[in-house]
């Protein structure tokens, strides 16, 4: 049985972790939290003290952690990863962002080990299913190496060979998620105002040639029924739109649309909050119109509702 590491164990690390368990994996895990560790020790996992003590029982390890200043810290740490005794292969599931991601592997490999960067994307419900798209950015024979083991995870690209390849990757899907939410909540919010259900107009998109992940997803599921419970924080979107733009300003390229998406999730995070779910990004855009996307009621204003 393949023995590896496990640090992170959220809502993404959690599901993830267990995925590995059930396709045969042992492993050696970590969080902050130790509910969220008991919950996969009660599946036959074993338990460490530290990212140090999980890299020091294992040669491989994955982390599933919310932003780029933690995965930092998880890896280089005096108590992190690359303190460990036996690691030799680090894999980040997380988003960090190429810049972060090639210090992390260029600080690894003086300590003689492999950094590997594999964002993920597909949301908790893809962890749970283990249908996850894995963008890994690594050389060929430890990609094919590392493959059947991703694979329990979900479907593994292999996206490059240079470090930091796979976060790009990441980033530009997660822009495109992020302008699909934000550009159909401003034409629904608007529609509505105009005395359009909002149902109706999100079942017209999706036959028509407007359709998108958001419309076709997010606003089923948990905006129109105003669960808004998609799963994905707030402010890890916001996170996410930022890299993306800063990222691409740093290698000089001008993202004009990016920078007005940018500017939306910047204004969601602060006045809704950044632990709130990401779908609910369409309040900001509400308040502002004194407009509700409730279906059946189109066109309903919230002015001076409290």
């Amino acid at each position: 049985m393949k023995h590896v590491g496990f640090i992170g164990l959220g809502r993404m690390g959690q599901p993830m972790a267990s995925n590995l368990i059930k396709a045969g994996y042992q492993l050696t895990v970590y969080d902050v939290s130790e509910a969220a560790i008991a919950a996969l020790a009660a599946k036959g996992a074993r338990a460490a003290s530290s990212p140090a003590a999980v890299a020091s029982a294992v040669d491989t390890v994955l982390l599933s952690l919310p932003t780029p200043p933690i995965v930092r810290e998880v890896a280089l740490g005096r108590d992190g990863v690359s303190a460990g005794t036996k690691v030799k292969t680090v894999i980040d599931l997380s988003t960090t962002g190429a810049t972060v991601a090639r210090e992390i592997a260029e600080a690894l490999a003086k300590k003689g080990m492999t950094g590997v960067d594999a964002p993920v994307s597909g949301g908790v419900a893809g962890a749970v299913k283990g249908t996850l798209a894995v963008m890994v950015a690594c050389a060929r024979p430890l990609y094919a190496e590392l493959e059947p083991m991703l694979k329990s995870i979900g479907k593994v690209f292999h996206i490059g060979e240079r470090p930091g390849m796979g976060q790009t990757m990441k980033l530009c899907n997660n822009l495109l998620s992020a302008t699909a939410v934000a550009a159909t909540s401003e034409v629904v919010v608007f529609g509505v105002k105009a005395g359009l259900d909002p149902k109706v107009m999100i079942d017209v998109i999706n036959s028509g040639s407007g359709r998108n992940t958001a419309t076709e997803d997010k606003f089923p599921k948990s905006i129109l029924p105003r669960s808004f419970d998609f799963g994905f924080a707030m402010g890890l979107m916001y996170k996410d739109v930022k890299l993306c733009l800063e990222e691409a300003e740093a290698a000089g390229v001008q993202m004009g649309i990016a920078a007005a998406v940018r500017q939306l999730w910047q204004l969601a995070n602060h006045e809704i909050g950044p632990d709130k779910d990401f779908t609910e990004v369409i309040r900001v855009l509400e308040r502002r119109a004194g407009v509700e996307v409730r279906p059946g009621s189109p066109g309903k204003s919230t002015r001076g509702a409290v």
